[in-house]
C-alpha cells in the first residue's frame, strides 16, 4: 500500500480530488495508464470518486490500436466501469493541420477530453502523466529555448478554462501520478498481476520524446549525474511556484502601465512605468503586454523592444506583422488590418441539425433536449431554445468578438479568452463560436453565458456539441 499513500498525498497535496468527484480515467493500454486506473480503483472509496473509464483510439496502428481499445474496455467492463471512447484519423489531422503526428494525437486526445468535461458527466479527467514525463518534457523545453515559464513542465492540474489554478469547481484535467517514477508503476502491476499494452511506437527514434526517453537521459544519468531526472522534476516544480508569484506580479504591474485601444489591434505601454524595474520585471510586463494582444514574443523580440524603448531604435518588426515604436513617452504595438483569413469559415447550423467544417475537422450538432431529459446534463452548458434564432451559425472569431463565459465578471474579448488557453497559430486563427443573430451563444472550450443557459423552467435546452468528423458516433 506504499505506493498508494503516496499517489494519494500527492493527491491531498494539490488537491487534485474530492469526494464526490466524477473522474474518468484515460487509459491508453499502457502500463502507465493502467497503473492509474487500478491505482484510483484502490483508492477511490477513501477519496468517495465515482470513477470511469476514457479511451481515445489514435488509429495509428491499425489492428494494434483496435486491440488497444479492446483491451481497455475489457479492464472497465471486469470492474464494473463506465466506458467513453471516441477515434480520431490523427494522421489526417497531422497533414491538414501541418503538426508532428504527436502534437496531433495530443490535440484530438484533448478535444475529446474537454468535450467530456464540457457535456458535465465528468468534472475530473486524471491523466497518467508520471515523474518521468515531467523530467523529459523539461529536457525538451529546456533545448528548445524555454524560459522559467516553458521550465514549469507539466502542471498538477490543467482547467479547461485555461487556468492552471486549483478552482475546485472548475472542470479540470489532474495528473495524480506527477510526483511516481514509471519503474514503480510497472512494479505495482507486477505485483498485482496486472497485463498491460506495449506500444512499440514508443520506442520509434523518429519522435523527440523517444530518443530523450531510451537514449539522451540514460545517458546522461551514466556520464553526468545519476539524479538528473529528479533534478529536472524539481527545477519544474521550482519555475513553476516563481511563475505563480511573477504572474501576479506583472498583472499589478500591467495595470499600472498597459492600456489597449478599441477592437484590440493596438497598445501603449508608458514608458516611466517600467523604466526602474529590474531587467526580469522589464521583460515580463513586455511579453505580457503583447500577450494581452495575442501576440507571442520569442526572447530576441523583447530584447529589440527593451531596445526601442531605450531609443537606441525607432521600431521593431514582430510576428504577424505587428511593430512596436517610440511615440513621445510611450511604447506603442501596432498592427496593420489584416486581409480576410481565406481559410475562415462560417456555415448555418440548424436546431437540431448537424454540419461539418472541414477547415478545422470538426463536426458541430445543435441537439435539441426535452425538459424531462436536461437533468443528465450540466446546465452550464445547456442553451434555452426559446431565445435563440431558428439557425445558428458556426463561423471562426473575428477582432472585436466578445463572449461572457458563465461565472465571469463580465464579458471578454475573444482574443483574451484565447491567450488564457495558450492557443497559437492556426488553432488561434479558427476558433470556433456560434452566433445565434448578433450574440455569440457558444465557444469552443467555454460555458455557456449565464443569460442563455436553459434554466428549470425552459421548456426545451440546446446543447452545442463539437466532435472531430471522422469520430465514430
Amino acid at each position: 500500500m506504499q505506493l498508494q499513500q503516496a499517489v494519494l498525498a500527492y493527491i491531498r497535496q494539490h488537491r487534485l480530488l474530492k469526494a464526490g468527484d466524477r473522474v474518468g480515467a484515460a487509459v491508453s493500454g499502457g502500463a502507465d495508464s493502467v497503473a492509474l486506473l487500478r491505482l484510483l480503483l484502490d483508492l477511490r472509496e477513501e477519496i468517495g470518486i465515482v470513477l470511469s473509464v476514457i479511451h481515445f483510439n489514435h488509429k495509428l496502428r491499425a489492428l494494434d490500436s483496435d486491440d488497444d481499445e479492446r483491451f481497455v474496455a475489457a479492464l472497465a467492463e471486469q470492474h464494473n466501469l463506465q466506458f467513453h471512447c471516441a477515434s480520431g484519423n490523427v494522421a489526417d489531422h497531422a497533414a491538414t493541420h501541418r503538426l508532428s503526428v504527436e502534437t496531433a494525437a495530443r490535440e484530438l486526445r484533448y478535444r475529446y477530453f474537454r468535450q467530456l468535461l464540457l457535456e458535465g458527466g465528468l468534472n475530473r479527467v486524471a491523466t497518467a502523466h508520471t515523474f518521468d514525463d515531467q523530467a523529459e518534457t523539461v529536457l525538451l523545453r529546456l533545448v528548445r529555448g524555454a524560459g522559467s515559464r516553458g521550465l514549469a513542465g507539466i502542471y498538477p492540474q490543467l482547467s479547461v478554462m485555461g487556468s492552471q489554478s486549483s478552482d475546485a469547481r472548475a472542470p479540470a484535467i489532474v495528473r495524480p501520478l506527477l510526483a511516481t517514477q514509471r519503474k514503480n508503476l510497472e512494479a505495482y502491476l507486477e505485483g498485482i498481476s496486472q497485463a498491460w499494452r506495449e506500444d512499440k511506437s514508443n520506442r520509434d527514434p523518429r519522435h523527440a520524446r523517444n530518443r530523450v526517453r531510451h537514449e539522451i537521459l540514460p545517458c546522461l544519468e551514466r556520464h553526468l549525474n545519476p539524479g538528473v531526472r529528479g533534478v529536472l522534476a524539481e527545477t519544474a516544480e521550482i519555475a513553476r511556484a516563481e511563475e505563480a508569484y511573477w504572474d501576479q506580479q506583472t498583472k499589478e504591474l500591467l495595470k499600472q502601465a498597459w492600456k489597449t485601444a478599441p477592437g484590440m489591434h493596438s497598445g501603449n505601454l508608458r514608458i516611466e512605468a517600467i523604466e526602474g524595474l529590474p531587467l526580469a520585471a522589464k521583460r515580463r510586463v513586455l511579453r505580457a503586454a503583447a500577450e494581452s494582444l495575442g501576440l507571442r514574443l520569442e526572447f530576441r523580440h523583447v530584447e529589440e523592444v527593451l531596445g526601442v524603448a531605450a531609443g537606441q531604435s525607432k521600431s521593431a518588426m514582430l510576428p504577424d506583422g505587428w511593430t512596436a515604436s517610440l511615440h513621445r513617452r510611450e511604447l506603442r504595438f501596432a498592427v496593420e488590418d489584416a486581409a480576410p483569413n481565406p481559410s475562415g469559415y462560417e456555415v448555418c447550423l440548424a436546431l437540431s441539425g448537424a454540419v461539418d467544417v472541414p477547415q478545422i475537422g470538426s463536426r458541430f450538432e445543435a441537439v435539441v433536449i426535452p425538459r424531462n431529459s436536461c437533468e443528465v446534463y450540466n446546465r452550464e452548458h445547456l442553451l434555452d431554445r426559446s431565445r435563440l434564432e431558428h439557425e445558428l451559425r458556426v463561423r471562426n472569431w473575428r477582432a472585436g468578438d466578445r463572449f461572457w463565459p458563465a461565472h465571469t465578471k463580465m464579458p471578454r474579448k475573444i482574443k483574451e479568452l484565447l491567450q488564457a488557453l495558450h492557443v497559437t497559430g492556426p488553432d488561434r486563427t479558427l476558433w470556433p463560436v456560434v452566433a445565434s443573430g448578433t450574440d455569440l451563444v457558444w465557444v469552443r472550450g467555454f460555458p455557456v453565458p449565464s443569460h442563455f443557459q436553459a434554466g428549470k423552467d425552459a421548456a426545451e435546452a440546446v446543447l452545442i456539441r463539437e466532435t472531430a468528423m471522422w469520430t465514430d458516433d
